[in-house]
């Protein structure tokens, strides 16, 4: 029995041993998007949504405040300033919004390198803290070790020195 495939998914057969460069790279770029883009379905599944570029997430937090700021009432204004306290409100978000997007859409990539610096910081300041850490411990560990005091400080020496670094 001949299987029969429809003229559209007719390809044209390659010659005993010879492979079709255009069909294999076609086939080859395919099953790598499809891979990709599985891949990628999965991890969203798995870990949600990947967060932006850094200019993205300034306009979400920038957009967000905004929502905030326009529906705040505060019973600080009493009830005859209320409204246009809020109305003043709102205009002062939509200028601030109306400054700050352009910045960001024209520069995108000053807020990427500046979220990796901050990266960067924030990593050297751990660095720091655990090397402070392990020298406290450290010298905890010196602390509890029972050591001959009379060899160190001399006989009689009256107490410990302590090293205020």
């Amino acid at each position: 029995m001949s299987e029969e495939r429809p003229p559209s998914d007719a390809a044209p057969e390659p010659a005993a041993g010879k492979v079709s460069p255009v069909t294999d790279a076609d086939a080859w770029a395919t099953a790598v998007a499809e891979d990709l883009a599985a891949e990628k379905a999965r991890r969203r599944a798995e870990y949600g949504t990947p967060p932006g570029s850094a200019a993205d997430e300034l306009l979400r937090l920038v957009d967000s405040v905004a929502d905030r700021l326009s529906g705040l009432q505060s019973p600080l204004f009493g009830a005859v300033a209320g409204p246009a306290a809020q109305q003043v409100v709102k205009q002062v978000v939509q200028q601030a919004k109306a400054a700050v997007e352009p910045v960001i859409e024209r520069n995108p990539d000053v807020f990427d390198h500046l979220a990796s610096a901050g990266q960067e910081l924030l990593a050297a300041y751990r660095s720091a803290v655990q090397a402070q850490e392990q020298r406290w411990t450290g010298r905890a560990a010196d602390l509890d070790k029972p050591r001959d005091r009379g060899d160190e400080d001399g006989p009689g020496a009256p107490g410990e020195r302590i090293d205020l670094d």
